[in-house]
């Protein structure tokens, strides 16, 4: 049974209507005859804060009582959570503690301090994030805003689902996949609801790094399943979680959803063609549906395909090092 339904997505939707970007669904005829279908990619990389998280973020804090919000926030990120977070807190005029690992992009460090957020840096290999999150919640009166497994997170989350279909019905596109990078399943799970709630006929699927598909083998195996390991992909924004949560995998497991997995190298050659053919700047992790269909995961043959390129905020030199992909 999944924790989130349509009208809580809705009501999401009406609730950040004003405050967040209604990203393009952008279509190009050569990434098309790459693909071998039709591919319409959703560019949350031009999201506020470059990436989908600050729906879920603001829909999170918006939804707290004020007497709590104004006691400040705490959260755990690889980079797009906290920055998010650190937004949000910013637009309310309170204050906001991130804990960041200590080998995330700089760019990612960076764009989250300057929002205003105090940095907490750790070892992802060695400490657990949630337990120094948890530890700082109690010391403060903080409010914990987590990074995906909470119903109205979730529910943010979902509304770039809603935009898919509301988009694809005005392109008179009959969808048939929706592919999403995933990571703890915030984004992945809050979209599928919305897609198959409105489209039950299409089917939905989440995409992760190669050796850390901990979705993809919980999806299979129908048991939450955990990554054997903490780092090792430049998808820095896909191997935060360790395990599925558990409100976002029993929503799509709930709705049939599976799963598969890029490596590094597919991710980059994706990044290159995003740019190439649609000039769009995509982190690695953000790039990885895009890959997945590019580079055959799913056979979606002549298919209307929906990808999720999930963020931008990628280092310089990384992009640059991509980018020549589309070269050779």
């Amino acid at each position: 049974m999944s924790a989130i339904s349509l009208s809580d997505i809705e009501r999401a939707a009406r609730r950040l209507d004003g405050h967040i970007l209604r990203t393009p669904l952008l279509e190009s005829l050569a990434l098309n005859e790459l693909a071998g279908c039709r591919l319409l990619v959703k560019a949350e990389a031009l999201q506020k804060t470059g990436a989908f998280k600050i729906r879920g973020a603001l829909n999170k804090m918006m939804s707290l009582p004020e007497e709590l919000r104004a006691k400040g926030v705490v959260a755990s990120s690889s980079g797009n959570h906290g920055n998010a977070v650190a937004a949000a807190a910013r637009m309310f005029a309170i204050k906001a503690k991130v804990v960041m690992p200590a080998d995330a992009p700089a760019m990612k460090i960076d764009n989250t301090r300057r929002n205003g957020a105090e940095i907490i840096l750790y070892d992802r290999v060695r400490e657990d994030r949630f337990a120094i999150v948890e530890k700082l919640a109690r010391d403060t009166g903080m409010t914990n805003i987590p990074p995906f497994d909470d119903a109205e997170i979730m529910s943010g989350q979902g509304t770039v689902g809603l935009e898919i279909m509301d988009q694809c019905r005005a392109m008179a596109a009959s969808l048939d996949a929706v592919l999403v990078p995933s990571s703890g399943g915030g984004l992945s799970s809050g979209i599928t609801v919305a897609v198959r709630s409105r489209s039950p006929a299409t089917r939905c699927y989440t995409v992760e790094p190669m050796g850390f598909d901990r979705m993809a083998r919980s999806l299979l195996s129908g048991e939450r399943q955990t990554n054997p390991r903490a780092a090792g992909s430049i998808q820095d924004a896909l191997i935060g979680a360790a395990i599925p949560g558990k409100l976002t995998f029993a929503a799509l497991a709930a709705n049939d959803a599976a799963g598969v997995a890029v490596t590094d190298e597919e991710a980059m050659q994706a990044m290159a063609a995003l740019f190439q053919h649609l000039k769009l700047v995509a982190e690695p992790g953000g790039a990885a549906a895009v890959a997945a269909v590019l580079c055959g995961k799913v056979d979606l043959s002549g298919k209307t395909v929906v990808a999720v390129c999930s963020g931008g905020n990628v280092d310089a030199s990384l992009f640059a090092q991509a980018i020549t992909r589309a070269s050779r």
